[in-house]
């Protein structure tokens, strides 16, 4: 071990030592009282039993991503710090761990052919651990954004030396290629965003409308009568798609109540499969990616209540114009994905939809192409 390995270990022991109060009276929120135990002080929180690949995220949204290079390998060890990407690991493999504090990680990490690390999860002892006990290591979807460059830049001694231990970095970029070889990386390839390489199909094509079609989608209790209040018949047609089917019901009765004593005209998709009436209600499963290709706005479901959002990029593959509220805490790394959208306060839909044409198209950027990691990671012996 490097003298500077061992001076890093050091301060992480003593970092620890002094939150060792707060850790325990953290663990005793329900939302931590897994989390924390497992990660510091490694409860129930075995090492990988198998050697195979080693992939590493940290929450729901790179959880996610890595699905379709998951599902090409049989021997997957999936570590993560979040509650989120700890529930979505598990539907990837059994073998899912919370990653340990970095002073365990000597002891706890074994070997493994691979150690595949998402985005910004530069922590040292876990590449130089996994280098130490044989694994090739890559760093994939790698950025770094125009806010976080100069931090990074200032505690680039750090970052050269972690940069050290990745064989191999794949870049979303070539701004972020240029400033990862600054940092120190040895072998960088632009591949693109891999969140963007499972993009929505449409299932089936309807037909364009002559005037604005917006589109609530995903949304969850409270939501709808939020929109439908903000709603405006001179804004164009609002078509809505429940997030749960066991609220169709619940949505189908609101609505009819809304309309009550106004010139709206109103039906159910089930009823009818067109957008002909002022306002539909998708009561049907599957048909959300196919309505978006023809929307003009989307309102996002699940931000104005406090459910942490809903993926922004289905709308942004098809240029909606995207407004969602501000509770997208668990879709950040998906917004992140997306050029031009809105996020609002609850109380701002009104005058949003007011102004509709003075809101931008949104987009998506560079697309991710798995295939230069599937090549390194088969290659593997």
């Amino acid at each position: 071990m490097s003298l500077f390995s061992i001076l890093y270990y050091i301060f992480a022991t003593l970092i620890y030592i002094l939150a060792i109060p707060y850790l325990i009276l953290k663990s005793k929120n329900p939302k931590y009282k897994v989390a924390i135990p497992s990660k510091f002080f490694l409860s129930n929180n075995d090492s990988f039993e198998k050697e195979g690949i080693w992939f590493h995220c940290c929450s729901m949204g790179e959880t996610k991503a890595i699905k379709p290079l998951v599902d090409e390998f049989e021997d997957i060890n999936i570590s993560v710090i979040t509650n989120t990407g700890y529930d979505e690991a598990k539907n990837l493999t059994r073998n899912v761990r919370y990653l340990p504090f970095e002073i365990f990680l000597p002891f706890w990490v074994k070997k493994q052919k691979a150690l595949v690390v998402m985005e910004a999860e530069l922590w040292y002892m876990l590449f130089l651990s996994a280098k130490v006990k044989g694994a090739k290591t890559f760093l994939i979807n790698a950025r770094i954004s125009d806010k976080s460059y100069d931090s990074y830049k200032r505690f680039s001694f750090f970052y050269k030396r972690v940069f050290n231990k990745i064989d191999k970095v794949f870049a979303q970029t070539d701004i972020d290629k240029k400033r990862l070889l600054e940092l120190g990386a040895k072998d960088v390839e632009v591949i693109g965003n891999i969140k963007l390489a499972q993009l929505p199909k449409v299932t089936r094509e309807f037909e364009k409308q002559d005037e604005i079609l917006i589109t609530a989608g995903s949304t969850h209790k409270n939501e709808e009568e939020l929109i439908l209040k903000a709603y405006d018949r001179k804004f164009g047609k609002l078509v809505i798609v429940p997030r749960h089917p066991e609220r169709f019901e619940q949505v189908d009765f609101f609505i009819n109540d809304f309309i009550k004593d106004k010139k709206l005209s109103y039906h159910k998709f089930s009823q009818k499969e067109d957008f002909s009436s002022d306002i539909v209600l998708v009561d049907k499963l599957g048909e959300l990616n196919n309505i978006y290709s023809i929307s003009d706005v989307v309102i996002l479901g699940g931000a104005f209540e406090n459910i942490g959002g809903h993926n922004p990029v289905e709308p942004a593959f098809f240029n909606c114009k995207i407004i969602s509220g501000e509770n997208i805490f668990n879709q950040k790394s998906l917004f992140e994905c997306v050029n031009n959208y809105t996020i609002i306060k609850n109380n701002e839909l009104k005058e949003t939809l007011e102004n509709i044409e003075k809101l931008e198209k949104s987009t998506l950027v560079q697309e991710g192409d798995l295939q230069p990691i599937l090549k390194e990671l088969h290659g593997l012996r």
